[in-house]
């Protein structure tokens, strides 16, 4: 796999560029260990970034990935994991990053063309609601170029940055072009009693082109998944009552649960059928040869049946859902939930505007606006049990209508000495807002279409942070170079409501300013030989959702708490890069210190979560990174990644269990490594390994067994992918991901060995 890999070295008097990009894509250039991005189209990029960046480009997607969704660039990034459990999976894919696991989704932001993918209304996930980015804005055919900064060092960026910021550029062409895809996958599943292949189907559409001072762009996709079960209606042996009583049932799965538990598994919980829809404009003028104007327009429908199956039948051969139930001479109640069904139906839409000058010369400017609303998104459940459910009911609908968020930011550059010159200085303001609103009501008639009625809860609120940003970028001598940055962030949060049944409370206004330094240092030490030295300050201030978001019933419930503290963390990092010719290595050590660190966890023996703050949290840790080309023999392109995190609770007083332990879904080695052989022109064959360490996923780390639903487990992964070029216009490819078939877990299974195949017409 041939990456373009940002992470290079490079004298001040010979810059490294980006592979040949159209006349107004952002190109990064690489001097002193400092990217500098220029370019006419919308980036959340600043011009100087003082940080580890890598970056993959469609092109390479196309060859080498078997990519059916947007995150999946991600994929054989250093130290990167998504959290994607399935085809279109729309609200468990968080990304993970060195010191982040995959239940903090607030750590780490994403955008498209300048415009916010990250979802700040909450962290991680709680039940009914799901905070991960909006991926599905994004499809990979659309993809010209994904970027990667780790750590919080660009002070362009808020605190949410801490672990990394994922930077997607679409196309916009330059002349007339149409693109047509049709893809299908199965996975062969066999997990507990489930023996079933589960299948999908994606088709999509582009076309673009420019005339005179305009350009367009129009991409839709479509996707039909199933995925493999999620959930399992589990029980322990020791809830069972001894005795005769109750139905006597077979078909049981005997287990031991994440702390070895003897338990039950008594059938599946959810399993996914989705449909899928997006749709994407956008449109380009130039006013002059040096200021464009840009407006994005995305829409995104899912509609989403989770349907359960129980491994339990009676004497007769019948499933049996609900109520006493006897297992082993040991009587369990089954609720009518216990087996749930849920129907959702969502449709979102993004808005996205940028006026951007590009002159590279004394000072350019950047002035954008972004909104992002939840038009429709409902999530329908029955309180019947099964079978009665299928068909209708009793149940609840829980709406998020309204939710959204907006941005609002001014930029500039200055280049007082042009843009040769010595310092190149960087700034702006800008304001962000997010606003939830969570209304659950019992349903008047059939629970899947009857209209909402008596209230179950309602809660919401706002917050918004203003910002004021600058950094320099100081050539002070020839082998050297600085950046040095400072953030001021003012928070405020108010209009916070929980109310469930009778019993209401609204919250008090709150408000907290913080400023975050950063620095970075740059020394060429031989031709081909950078070190870099960078720190950071990044505050995360608590999501909407974290302060005013409870939520009750379902499979899960979370409780609020308005009185959070922001997580503040100091990071640092210490690379060398080093040219070699045909490829380029990087060797980063970092460090981190969170204080107040912001966690949702189970409250032992329940099915409750709760945020709190966790007084402090330690990682240190070694990433190791190549890439190369034509290596050994023409055509071969290698590369592969180890980072290594020692990342633990230090201090914990409200829970002192958890000090010296590992942080939840933080594993202490991760690598990857990936080759692609290409023999002419026509052919691309791509192999690629991914490996995970042992995690946990508790502050304390009991659940020692990690192949267990609700565990957290390593794994070993080999993707294969094959790509024919039939001829100029047509392709093909052919792809296996999890070739070795490895049964894994991060709370829910990760799928099993998947075939893929698609056909692309280009024109």
């Amino acid at each position: 796999m041939k990456r373009t890999w940002l992470a290079l070295a490079c004298s001040a008097a010979c810059p490294w560029s980006m592979t040949a990009f159209a006349q107004d894509t952002p190109e990064l250039a690489k001097s002193l260990g400092v990217v500098t991005v220029t370019g006419g189209r919308p980036t959340s990029l600043p011009t100087q970034i003082p940080t580890t960046i890598e970056g993959i480009t469609g092109e390479q997607i196309e060859t080498t990935v078997n990519a059916t969704d947007s995150e999946d660039a991600l994929k054989y990034f250093p130290s990167l994991l998504v959290r994607k459990r399935y085809i279109g999976d729309y609200n468990h894919a968080i990304l993970s990053t060195r010191a982040s696991g995959t239940g903090n989704s607030a750590r780490s932001a994403v955008y498209a063309d300048g415009i916010l993918l990250s979802n700040y209304l909450g962290n991680g996930i709680a039940n009914g609601t799901n905070f991960a980015p909006r991926w599905g804005l994004v499809t990979p055919e659309e993809i010209e170029r994904v970027d990667v900064m780790y750590g919080p060092f660009s002070a362009a960026y808020p605190g949410n940055s801490a672990g990394a910021v994922v930077d997607y550029v679409t196309r916009m062409p330059t002349q007339l072009e149409a693109h047509v895809k049709a893809g299908y996958a199965s996975q062969p599943n066999d997990l507990y009693n489930t023996r079933q292949s589960f299948d999908s189907w994606q088709t999509s559409a582009s076309i673009g082109s420019r005339s005179g001072d305009w350009s367009w762009w129009i991409d839709v996709n479509h996707t039909t998944s199933n995925s493999q079960p999620l959930t399992f209606t589990t029980a322990t042996i020791a809830s069972g009552t001894p005795g005769a009583a109750g139905t006597p049932v077979t078909g049981f799965v005997p287990g031991l649960n994440t702390t070895n538990t003897p338990w039950y598994i008594l059938g599946t919980g959810t399993q996914y059928h989705t449909e899928q829809d997006h749709a994407k404009l956008k449109l380009a003028y130039d006013f002059s040869p040096t200021v464009r104007a840009t407006y994005t327009l995305g829409y995104w429908q899912n509609s989403a049946e989770a349907r359960p199956a129980s491994y339990l039948t009676n004497a007769a051969g019948l499933p049996v859902y609900a109520g006493a139930v006897n297992i082993g001479g040991r009587s369990f109640t089954l609720a009518p939930t216990a087996f749930p069904l849920a129907d959702d139906a969502q449709t979102h839409y993004m808005h996205g505007l940028s006026v951007k000058s590009n002159t590279q010369g004394v000072f350019d400017w950047e002035v954008t606006a972004s909104l992002y609303d939840y038009a429709k998104d409902t999530e329908r459940a029955p309180t019947v049990a099964l079978p009665l459910a299928a068909i209708g009911g009793a149940g609840t609908l829980q709406d998020q209508g309204g939710t959204g968020w907006n941005t609002l930011a001014a930029k500039g550059t200055w280049r007082p000495q042009g843009a040769g010159g010595a310092h190149i200085v960087d700034f702006g303001v800008g304001r962000d807002a997010y606003e939830l609103d969570i209304l659950k009501t019992n349903v008047l008639g059939n629970w899947q279409d009857g209209p909402g009625s008596s209230p179950v809860s309602d809660v919401g609120g706002r917050t918004q942070t203003y910002n004021a940003w600058a950094q320099d970028v100081w050539s002070f001598a020839p082998k050297w170079k600085a950046v040095l940055g400072l953030r001021y962030e003012h928070w405020e949060a108010r209009d916070g409501f929980t109310s469930a049944g009778i019993n209401s409370q609204s919250y008090a206004a709150r408000s907290e300013s913080d400023l975050s330094p950063k620095a970075a240092l740059a020394y060429q030490w031989t031709k081909d030989t950078v070190l870099k030295a960078s720190v950071g300050r990044a505050v995360r201030y608590p999501t909407v959702g974290e302060l005013y978001g409870a939520t009750t019933g379902g499979a899960l419930s979370f409780i609020n708490d308005p009185n959070l503290k922001p997580e503040k963390s100091w990071t640092g990092e210490l690379s060398l890069e080093k040219d070699l010719g045909n490829g380029l290595a990087r060797a980063t050590l970092f460090h981190e210190t969170t204080r107040d660190a912001l966690f949702s966890q189970l409250i032992p023996g329940t099915t409750v979560s709760a945020v709190q703050n966790i007084d402090k949290v330690r990682t240190t840790g070694l990433e190791l990174a190549y890439t190369g080309q034509d290596v050994f023999m023409k055509g071969v392109d290698l590369g592969g990644s180890l980072t290594f995190a020692d990342s633990k609770t230090v201090a914990d007083a409200a829970f002192p269990a958890a000090v010296g332990k590992w942080q939840p879904r933080v594993p202490r080695w991760r690598s990857t490594v990936f080759a692609t052989w290409k023999p002419d022109a026509r052919w691309a064959f791509t192999v690629a390994a991914r490996y995970s360490g042992r995690q946990y996923s508790t502050l304390d780390n009991s659940d020692v067994n990690a192949f267990a639903y609700f565990g957290a487990s390593r794994y070993f992964t080999v993707d294969l992918r094959v790509r024919y070029q039939i001829d100029k216009q047509w392709s093909a490819a052919f792809g296996i991901d999890n070739a070795n078939n490895d049964q894994y877990w991060n709370f829910h299974p990760y799928p099993q060995r998947t075939f893929s195949a698609e056909l692309r017409f280009d024109l």
